[in-house]
C-alpha cells in the first residue's frame, strides 16, 4: 500500500473535493485526510476504506490496486479543463480496436470518461462510459466534448448547408458556432450503463 496516499489525493482532486469536504463525507478529521495522503498513516481500516471509496465515488479497487499501468476512467465535470488535462492527473490514453469504433475517422489515443458523481451532462448518463479522442479539429459529424462559455459540455456537432459548424444539445435545435465555443475532443465510442 505504498502508493495509497497519492491515489487518495489524486481521486480527491478529480472529484473536486477539498480535504475538509472529504473528511466530512468519510467521518474523520481533515488532519487524518492529510496524514493518509502524505503516507504518515499507512494502515487504514476496511470500514474507512469503504467509506473513502464511497465518498470519492470510485470502486474500492481504485484505492487498493497497485497496477497503475492500466488506464482508469476519468471523471468528466462541467467545470474546469478536460479530465485528461487536469493538474495532478496522470491520464493514460488507450487505443480502441477499429471494430469498436465503426465509421469513426480518427487516429491516436483516446481517454475513457464517465460523469463525475452528481454531474448532469447531455448525452452522457450516470455510469455511462465514453471514449473521447482529444482534438480541436472538426473531422466528421458526431458527438464532441466542447468548451462553451467556460464550461465543458457534450454536443452533437455538424456542418450546416453553408459549411458552418452547429452545436446541438440533447433534444434541442442546433445553434450556430459562436466565438465562446471550442472543440476539445471527439466521442468515438459510448457505452450505456445497464444494471444486470
Amino acid at each position: 500500500m505504498e502508493t495509497l496516499g497519492p491515489r487518495i489525493k489524486q481521486l480527491r482532486l478529480e472529484t473536486n473535493l477539498n480535504k475538509a469536504a472529504l473528511a466530512r463525507r468519510v467521518g474523520v478529521s481533515d488532519v487524518t485526510i492529510s496524514y493518509w495522503e502524505s503516507g504518515a498513516i499507512k494502515q487504514i481500516g476496511h470500514e474507512r476504506l469503504v467509506a473513502l471509496a464511497g465518498a470519492l465515488g470510485c470502486p474500492l479497487s481504485a484505492l487498493l490496486d497497485n497496477d497503475t499501468s492500466r488506464p482508469a476512467p476519468l471523471f468528466l465535470r462541467a467545470d474546469g479543463p478536460p479530465p485528461w488535462a487536469r493538474e495532478g492527473t496522470e491520464a493514460k490514453g488507450i487505443e480502441l480496436p477499429i471494430e469498436l469504433t465503426p465509421g469513426q475517422r480518427w487516429d491516436g489515443d483516446c481517454h475513457l470518461v464517465t460523469p463525475a458523481p452528481d454531474e448532469a451532462l447531455d448525452y452522457l448518463n450516470p455510469n455511462d462510459l465514453a471514449a473521447i479522442a482529444p482534438t480541436d479539429i472538426f473531422r466528421q459529424p458526431g458527438l464532441y466534448l466542447i468548451e462553451e462559455a467556460g464550461r465543458l459540455a457534450l454536443r452533437r456537432v455538424q456542418q450546416d448547408a453553408r459549411g458552418e459548424l452547429t452545436f446541438q444539445r440533447d433534444d434541442a435545435e442546433p445553434t450556430p458556432y459562436t466565438p465562446d465555443c471550442r472543440l476539445l475532443g471527439k466521442v468515438v465510442a459510448l457505452w450505456r450503463f445497464e444494471a444486470l
